[in-house]
């Protein structure tokens, strides 16, 4: 992207197909370890006014997940919203349609990632406060992938893991009546992926 940080111009003109490349192209970026040079000081001068991002990620909060890092995105490039488990919930769907309805966005990820510390409590059947509230959200997850996968696998929490991802996909569309219309009529795109903590790589459903 030449243009850096986008203006409402240049965003206007990326297709949500385009935001998603421009994602996997800076995740490779990352991998490669060819991350483009910024000028941080004249990016906050350009996005002081206004912003103007092209895609919205949702991810979790595990420190070993740096979205716009591992998507080599600066200052204004990406809005991101982060929980615990990349679950989905009335405040994060408000976010999301301002994202998109308001501002401009033009894709949405939501990106798990393996060894998620949230889906392995849930599994255990943590308790904890509000963590408690959060966790029962991945309960029905948990129930679904293991009629297909036996809980000692060792790979069980990551399927569970890449499942709620999808299920997340689902509720944003089954939940936003704005965000699926949007979807419909082709404005934006809404999709899921996974992130390897081992590799540093991201990989789109």
């Amino acid at each position: 992207m030449s243009d850096r940080p986008l203006n409402k111009e240049s965003q206007s003109s990326i297709s949500p197909q385009s935001a998603i490349d421009q994602l996997r192209a800076g995740n490779r970026r990352f991998l490669d370890r060819s991350m483009l040079e910024r000028d941080w000081a004249n990016d906050i001068s350009r996005t002081a006014g206004s912003q103007h991002p092209f895609a919205i990620v949702i991810g979790c909060i595990d420190s070993r997940v740096p979205i716009e890092a591992i998507f080599d995105q600066g200052i204004g490039d990406i809005f991101t919203a982060r929980v615990a488990g990349n679950i989905v919930n009335e405040d994060l769907l408000g976010s999301l349609e301002f994202a998109c309805e308001l501002a401009g966005a033009k894709a949405i990820v939501v990106l798990g990632h393996t060894s998620c510390g949230a889906v392995k409590g849930a599994i255990d059947g943590v308790r904890l406060g509000h963590l408690t509230t959060l966790l029962n959200k991945i309960e029905p997850i948990i129930e679904m992938v293991s009629a297909a996968v036996d809980r000692d696998d060792p790979g069980f929490a990551d399927a569970v893991a890449e499942a709620n991802v999808a299920h997340t996909v689902d509720a944003i569309r089954d939940r936003s009546e704005i965000l699926a219309g949007m979807e419909s009529s082709g404005d934006i795109s809404i999709v899921g992926a996974m992130y390897n903590v081992a590799t540093g790589e991201v990989c789109f459903s």
